[in-house]
């Protein structure tokens, strides 16, 4: 309490813009399939059926949240047409529902409690019924990424999530009665006995690290050539996702860091033949359109395309978390100078990019079978643009402190 300090305005704060938002106009919202950005009041399409619930994973998981969802369960059972998952966010909150004993409520209203992580979020267990919808509680919604590639998932609150579960379809939690009662401890359970640290410098340096077969170091990448010549292997439309580029999933994600391995799934739900096209031609270049990369910041989306040849990304716009991840691993993200250059350019022209050490802010691309040069822009800052040059952040680092 004494470490607690209140901030407000001045008195005289003056602002751009004020909005006056009247509680009582709001309602729930559900993200309907295929993206989070599909947005509805849950009165315009509740009633739909639905066969799963999920409750959990990296989002709305906490104790409030779980103790919301326990109350709304005492006494009730989720209906043979449904299937409730639940997975809490951490250890602790699960220590803390057993200790208040609401823990039981879960169990006995029928539901499946599942591991602490990310679990159905990913498609790793919990893949809802074919041609089905699946209300999550998770922040994510793109086709096939539940493991089912026919299922609709809706993304929605912990409120309107069991409001479904208790009636075996898309409910507005409003319709449910007065709120459960959530009342949270005085004192939380803390555990971190499963933490292990780490041993002194003299130790760890005896440490042998054991590798599975999908434990594999990060490939080596080299610096970025002066220019780079290649095809465009392919062009993809707006709101490509993380998901697209690289599916998680049962198939993929027991590959842990098996690069070489995990390679073979790039955009393997657009276009199956992409990694053999870009072994046999030895890398090149992917055009995209807006908000290219957009939804889970998943590394191994920059670092796939690249491990392939990949020194290049020219789009629209890209997503701000995969653009990052891109410039760490030595792909440089170019945008059109002119939006409408994006129509010009087809898969298997042959794209020639002067990158020198992009000092400029314009960069010109050659297409050499059309006899033409399509200007192209970059906002790297000067450290991104080390980076980039280096050949990744890693490289970077180590030319810095080597």
């Amino acid at each position: 309490g004494e470490q607690w300090k209140p901030l407000m305005p001045d008195e005289d704060a003056k602002y751009d813009e004020e909005m006056e938002i009247d509680l009582s106009d709001l309602e729930p919202l559900v993200a309907m399939p295929h993206s989070p950005d599909n947005v509805k009041s849950v009165s315009e399409v509740e009633g739909l059926e639905v066969a799963q619930v999920a409750i959990g994973s990296c989002t709305n998981s906490s104790l409030r949240d779980m103790k919301l969802v326990a109350n709304a369960l005492r006494g009730k059972k989720v209906p043979p047409g449904t299937s409730l998952l639940i997975n809490p966010g951490s250890r602790q909150v699960v220590l803390n529902l057993i200790a208040s004993g609401e823990y039981r409520y879960l169990v006995e209203a029928g539901a499946r409690v599942l591991e602490n992580a990310c679990g159905p979020c990913i498609g790793m267990g919990g893949a809802p019924p074919s041609g089905s919808f699946s209300v999550r509680t998770y922040n994510r919604n793109f086709k096939g990424r539940s493991g089912t590639e026919d299922a609709g998932v809706i993304l929605a609150s912990p409120e309107t999530a069991v409001a479904t579960a208790l009636n075996g379809k898309l409910t507005d939690p409003r319709r449910m009665g007065k709120m459960p009662e959530i009342r949270l401890p005085e004192k939380f359970i803390i555990d971190d006995s499963m933490i292990v640290p780490p041993p002194p410098p003299q130790e760890a340096e005896k440490i042998a690290i054991r590798r599975g077969p999908n434990i594999k170091p990060l490939p080596a990448f080299d610096p970025l050539p002066m220019e780079f010549e290649g095809e465009v292997l392919i062009k993809l439309s707006d709101n490509i996702t993380t998901d697209d580029i690289l599916p998680a999933g049962a198939n993929v994600l027991p590959l842990r860091s098996n690069i070489e391995r995990i390679s073979k799934f790039i955009f393997h739900r657009i276009d199956p033949s992409f990694y053999e096209r870009a072994k046999e031609k030895g890398g090149g270049i992917i055009i995209g359109g807006e908000n290219y990369g957009q939804g889970s910041s998943r590394e191994h989306a920059a670092i796939v395309p690249r491990y392939l040849g990949i020194r290049a990304v020219i789009a629209k716009s890209f997503a701000r978390i995969h653009r990052s991840n891109l410039i760490n691993f030595g792909v440089v993200p170019l945008t059109f100078a002119r939006g409408s250059d994006y129509d010009v350019i087809a898969s298997g022209d042959r794209v020639k990019v002067k990158f020198g050490r992009l000092e400029g802010r314009e960069i010109l691309a050659e297409l050499p079978n059309k006899g033409m040069t399509v200007p192209l822009r970059h906002d790297l800052s000067e450290r991104e643009r080390e980076i980039v040059l280096a050949g990744g952040l890693l490289p970077w680092i180590r030319m810095r402190f080597s």
